[in-house]
């Protein structure tokens, strides 16, 4: 019998690199999307591939839906089969007050941040669940603790964004829980990854630090690994639950 499949969006770094890497390491078959960085996305299928695992790349923007029908038509024949996805791609925006973000950011914040989430969801589920023949299987939805704290001067609509993945894992989770799919969702506080540069503040992890109660960053690979439980047998039991990793915040 062939090994277990997943999908990684958002995989060629941070969170969803180290989720491939570690469910790669743990017997899984990974697919590893990315949106436009293909070296880093290469790069790690070959670390993967060394390192005895099987994983390819695939190209798309989750938030526009032709991409998302070619990335998974890559994945059934690639591997004939899907048992995890783990909506992991999102973008976060510069520093900005509510009064001071213009539509094209609204816009973009929830087309891949909220949008992406449920076109990948919406095939995975026709693909794991067994009211379509399926086998079962697991959803991860990344979220953030933006998500309660509401991200006050910084990001609002980001904070809104994972606001509603998190509302969407709860409904889905019900929607599919007596066809063999389990949906959950992680919700990371501080982590040192490149999203804080990408939003303009390369210093946010430093700045941020002394307001957790363990006085400390997160790793990628600490969310990655709460991941993978997810994704395993071992939270067979386990569906619309949120599970914080963000040192206690």
């Amino acid at each position: 019998m062939a090994a277990k499949a997943m999908l990684v969006t958002g995989g060629g770094r941070g969170i969803g690199a180290s989720v491939a890497r570690l469910g790669a390491a743990s017997g899984w078959r990974v697919a590893i999307n990315y949106a436009a960085n293909d070296k880093a996305a290469t790069a790690l299928v070959d670390e993967i591939t060394e390192a005895g695992g099987e994983a390819f790349a695939v190209k798309g923007d989750v938030g526009v839906e032709a991409d998302v029908l070619s990335m998974f038509e890559a994945v059934d024949r690639r591997f004939g089969r899907l048992d995890g996805l783990v909506n992991n791609a999102g973008v976060v925006d510069r520093k900005a007050r509510l009064d001071e973000m213009d539509i094209a950011r609204f816009e973009r914040m929830m087309r891949i941040n909220v949008i992406g989430s449920l076109l990948c969801a919406r095939e995975a589920v026709k693909r794991m669940s067994t009211r379509h023949g399926g086998q079962g299987g697991a959803i991860v939805n990344i979220s953030s603790v933006a998500a309660v704290l509401g991200s006050p001067g910084e990001y609002v609509d980001y904070a809104a964004s994972k606001g509603a993945i998190e509302s969407f894992t709860l409904g889905l989770a019900r929607e599919v829980a007596t066809e063999n799919i389990r949906v959950n969702a992680v919700r990371p506080g501080i982590i040192d990854t490149e999203i804080h540069a990408s939003g303009g503040q390369p210093d946010r992890v430093a700045a941020m630090r002394g307001l957790v109660p363990m006085q400390r960053e997160g790793k990628a690979d600490e969310v990655a690994r709460a991941v993978l439980w997810l994704l395993s047998e071992e939270a067979s039991y386990t569906t619309g639950a949120i599970l914080n990793t963000s040192g206690g915040r």
